[in-house]
């Protein structure tokens, strides 16, 4: 079958940015990255500009038939609005709601497919969670856990801000959407701590805001407990609530970031922790079923890539694969949790996730 998407637009060239850009480079899209500054050679073609110079940016996306958003989620709504007015394909990385909804929005006229969420939580996890509730007659309860942490943590956070500090502190703050006794609600962040262990590790999780996505919509009335936890190191969600609520930092989001990455920066040599389960009943059997993994570092292109940007940047490039292929819509709003896990698996990018 014929691609529909032979060339793309990644703005943002960051940590994640850069390596969606060049895995597109090598899967055979045409690409052309956007970025204010850029530090070494890169393979594909480069447009020195900022996203919020709006005549730039439009021209820039013209000449593609589609967008992938690699900025921090505040600043994606308006490459959202320009990529629909445009006609062509948008994904983003955002776990950001309210900017979701936005974008769902616009995704109701869109002329092509409105994708946000594509990274790792929202996005893959979501894939996941909803391909183990296959065969299942009833479902008592869908839960996912995800963390990318330093594989050799030092001081009492352990933790190092590899993602975007901007990003992190709005999931520790904001409210999260959950299914309790079959009914949609909303819960704090940083609550219902549980103690987890994958591959020996002793771990936490705790409620944070935005990785389920839309799951709470499609299985409204079909489970009766959904959640999303983030996955730390043990007493990590202690030391945050002392941080925001204690220090009152919750009114300070930006200058939260701020201390908190120039006390941990980002690290070589992390892990992503995904742990996925369902309980319900098959043929009057209840049953359990888990997906769980741990992610390392990646070698690709002959570079060494950190697992929480290998593992974000190949779920949006496989999303973009499928949708090139004809395996996902061309139009509309997506949602994570509507895409095959096999077809993902399939794609050049999705087998490194298998």
């Amino acid at each position: 079958m014929e691609k529909t998407i032979h060339s793309l637009l990644v703005i943002g060239l960051g940590k994640v940015g850069s390596l969606v850009a060049i895995l597109l480079h090598e899967n055979g899209y045409a690409v052309t990255g956007l970025t204010r500054e850029v530090s070494g050679d890169v393979p594909f073609k480069l447009i020195l500009a900022d996203s919020s110079d709006m005549e730039q940016l439009k021209k820039a996306i013209e000449e593609h038939d589609a967008v992938v958003s690699c900025l921090p989620y505040h600043l994606n709504l308006n490459v959202a609005e320009a990529v629909h007015n445009a006609g062509k394909h948008y994904f983003d990385l955002t776990e950001d709601v309210l900017t979701t909804e936005k974008v769902r929005e616009l995704a109701k006229t869109s002329k092509g497919l409105m994708a946000p969420q594509c990274g790792l939580a929202p996005g893959f996890i979501g894939i996941v969670g909803a391909d183990l509730t296959k065969g299942m007659d009833k479902l008592r309860s869908i839960e996912l856990r995800v963390g990318a942490l330093p594989m050799h943590p030092r001081g009492l956070l352990g933790y190092a801000f590899n993602w975007s500090p901007e990003g992190v502190v709005n999931e520790y703050l904001n409210d999260c959407e959950v299914i309790q006794d079959g009914q949609r609600a909303r819960v704090p962040a940083m609550e219902n701590l549980e103690t987890i262990v994958i591959d020996g590790v002793q771990l936490e999780a705790f409620t944070t805001s935005g990785g389920l996505g839309t799951m709470c919509e499609t299985f409204e009335g079909k489970v009766s407990s959904l959640n999303y936890k983030t996955i730390r190191y043990p007493g990590h969600c202690e030391l945050m609530r002392f941080f925001f609520n204690e220090l009152h930092m919750r009114e300070q989001r930006k200058l939260s970031g701020e201390i908190l990455v120039n006390a941990k920066p980002p690290v070589k040599g992390d892990v992503v922790y995904i742990h996925a389960a369902i309980e319900g009943w098959e043929k009057d059997k209840l049953k359990r079923k888990e997906f769980v993994r741990s992610y390392r570092p990646k070698k690709i292109a002959e570079e060494e890539w950190n697992s929480i940007s290998w593992t974000t940047a190949g779920s949006v490039c496989a999303v973009v694969e499928m949708v090139a292929n004809g395996d996902l819509p061309d139009r509309g709003f997506l949602k994570q949790e509507s895409i095959p896990l096999e077809t993902f698996f399939s794609t050049q990018t999705g087998s490194y996730f298998k």
